[in-house]
């Protein structure tokens, strides 16, 4: 377990800008985990966990420790006639999970293929596409507090899931590493198909009786025809969230804008797509500097290969503020910039 100096963060986040660690650290098993937790965390005045580094943008160096999480594994902590639970180490990739629980026709995930990061972030963020959300199949996780190494469980209430949103990111951000998750998937799926796209896809593939397999496998496609590959150019994939209005106000944009898509929620309000926000402000495809909006998705801001992460947070807030002038709509970000 050794706590190395000075290392370079570049290779530790999809937006590929340079960083530098003032200490880092690997951990692989929970005894790792814990016993960083007693005997280092005690000489370091702040600590940074990650995973996959898909949902975080450096600005500055970080002086700190940062705990690199490669904690892996998938078991069956239990099934039955109709449901098995799935559980997933938090250094696990998620996409290798979905794609192992794909392969055994295990349903409720597969709408969540290739999402980047890795199965312990899942939660903190509650990730979601294509009309589904990890709290729909989540079921617990077992966390360790980082101030005295003791574990705890959180069922799914526990973790306060909204929109993008749990208590993970908000009142208990940076208070526990998350151990593991456990999901609870079907053995009988119910197909969802409710997004055009998915639907698209298969009629094309003149598919009549999807399988999870086919979804999965059409979520894929559209995610990599729309969305730029980090290992190819750096990016943190959607850098906002869809924002949500009240329906007054959601009517009163669309007597200004009667094309802008809108979208119903159960809470009342309506969600407007950001993607959609940005296009109209000018910013799909448009490059400044180093930096700039995707020319195939708006939503995703991209590095050109020698942007800092300060020239892309400008960016993104240059965005947010076209945005708010134009529609008086205040983008939040998803990624978490440090």
């Amino acid at each position: 377990m050794a706590i190395l100096e000075y290392v370079s963060l570049q290779p530790h986040n999809t937006f590929g800008v340079e960083a530098c660690a003032r200490y880092f650290c690997r951990v692989a098993t929970k005894d790792h985990l814990v016993n960083i937790i007693v005997e280092e965390l005690q000489y370091h005045n702040k600590y940074l966990i990650i995973g996959g580094g898909s949902n975080i943008l450096f600005c500055s160096d970080y002086d700190g420790l940062v705990i690199h999480n490669e904690i892996k594994g998938i078991d069956v902590v239990k099934e039955d006639e109709e449901f098995v639970w799935v559980k997933a180490l938090s250094g696990t990739t998620w996409h290798n999970l979905v794609l192992y629980c794909v392969e055994k026709n295990w349903g409720g995930i597969e709408n969540l293929s290739l999402i980047p990061g890795t199965a312990g972030a899942a939660p903190i963020q509650n990730i979601g596409a294509y009309g589904a959300e990890l709290k729909d199949r989540f079921e617990s996780l077992e966390a360790i507090d980082m101030n005295t190494g003791e574990e705890r469980i959180f069922q799914n209430t526990d973790c306060r899931f909204g929109y993008r949103q749990s208590i993970f990111k908000n009142e208990l951000k940076g208070k526990y590493f998350i151990y593991s998750i456990t999901l609870k998937l079907s053995k009988h799926p119910i197909i969802n198909t409710q997004y055009g796209d998915i639907r698209n896809i298969l009629m094309e593939k003149e598919i009549t009786n999807p399988t999870i397999r086919d979804v999965s496998d059409a979520v894929i496609c559209i995610r990599s025809s729309k969305l730029p590959n980090p290992a190819e150019i750096g990016n943190a994939g959607s850098f906002f969230k869809n924002p949500e209005v009240t329906e007054d106000r959601a009517k009163s944009l669309y007597t200004v804008y009667p094309d802008m898509p809108v979208f119903a929620q159960p809470n009342g309000m309506v969600k407007i797509p950001a993607a959609w926000l940005i296009e109209q402000c000018g910013w799909k495809g448009k490059q400044i500097g180093h930096t700039g909006n995707h020319a195939r998705q708006a939503l995703v801001i991209v590095n050109y290969g020698n942007a800092s992460g300060v020239e892309i947070w400008q960016h993104a807030q240059n965005v947010q503020r076209s945005v708010k002038e134009k529609f008086g709509i205040i983008l939040e970000p998803e990624v978490n910039v440090v």
